[in-house]
This record gives structure tokens, sequence and C-alpha cells, in this order.
């Protein structure tokens, strides 16, 4: 079996893993971060987005193989490691955006890709970055929204 060399959340690891395996499948069954979901397997739910070199990416759709060397950010790396929550998943809380909770962390590190390259987005800008991610529980009102708060609260918090 491969060995793949890649850092997660800021820990570097070595796995030993199946050539054929997902990036998806790595991150939940050999690393146990679960907070990436499969929703559809083909790239079409964004449930399975992930930062990889800074871009956001649907791990579902990436071979393990194509992340040696990489470093990979998911949703549990989000946190700082005193456990202070992120903006955007302080924003998602407290404007209700969180339902059923499944496309949320997709929709988190796609905002957070947004955010990183464009601190300042307009509504449309967000729409943009947030298209590839589906939602069947809000009605994307309350996302957009804690997007805007999210960006607000970096610009003034200096922290991103």
């Amino acid at each position: 079996m491969p060995r793949i060399k890649l850092k997660v959340n800021g820990q570097e690891y070595q796995v030993e893993v199946p050539a054929d395996i997902t990036l998806l499948e790595l991150l939940r069954e050999y690393l146990s971060l679960t907070g990436t979901k499969e929703g559809c397997g083909k790239g079409e739910c964004g449930a399975c987005t992930v930062l990889m070199d800074g871009q956001a990416v649907n791990s579902c759709l990436v071979p393990a193989a194509k992340a040696e060397g990489s470093e990979v950010l998911t949703i549990e790396g989000l946190a700082s490691p005193d456990g202070r929550l992120h903006p955007l998943q302080e924003a998602f809380i407290s404007e209700g955006a969180v339902q059923c909770g499944f496309c949320t962390p997709g929709m988190i590190m796609s905002a957070k890709a947004l955010l990183d390259q464009n601190p300042h987005p307009t509504r449309e800008e967000i729409k943009v970055a947030l298209s590839g991610n589906l939602c069947r529980c809000t009605g994307y009102a309350k996302i957009i929204t804690a997007v805007e708060k999210a960006a607000a609260m970096i610009a003034g918090e200096g922290r991103g």
C-alpha cells in the first residue's frame, strides 16, 4: 500500500492507505476526522469540502495520493488550539445558519476559502462561492448573512 505524507490541521501524518481511496476516505476512516461529510460522492453537493493548499476542493473527488505533500484544513482545524471557535463558526451559530448541520462543515470551508481570497465579498460573490454547496434545510439566506457577519468579525478582529 502506498504511504502518503501530508499535513492535516497543522499536524504531520504519514498514512499507509489503499491506492484507490479518496481524500475524504483518508480523512474520515484513517484519521478519524468525521466533520467532513460524504453527501453525494460525486462532487455535486459540497458536503465534503476541505481546503487543500488553501483551495476549496471536494474531497470525495480527490484521490488520496494527490494529497501527497499537501496541507489540508478540515472543519476540525478551524477552531483555535484553545477551543475558541473561528468567526465563521460563531456566525453560523449566532445567525441560525445551522439546521440539520450536515452541509455546515462544507459551507464553512467554502466560505473560509472565499474570505481568505476576498475578505470583503459582496452578497453576490458569497452566493457564487457557495454555489457548489447544497443545503436542503435553510434556503441559504441565513448562511449568506452568516458569511457576511463573519467577514465583518474577521475584519474587526484581524483574525482569519
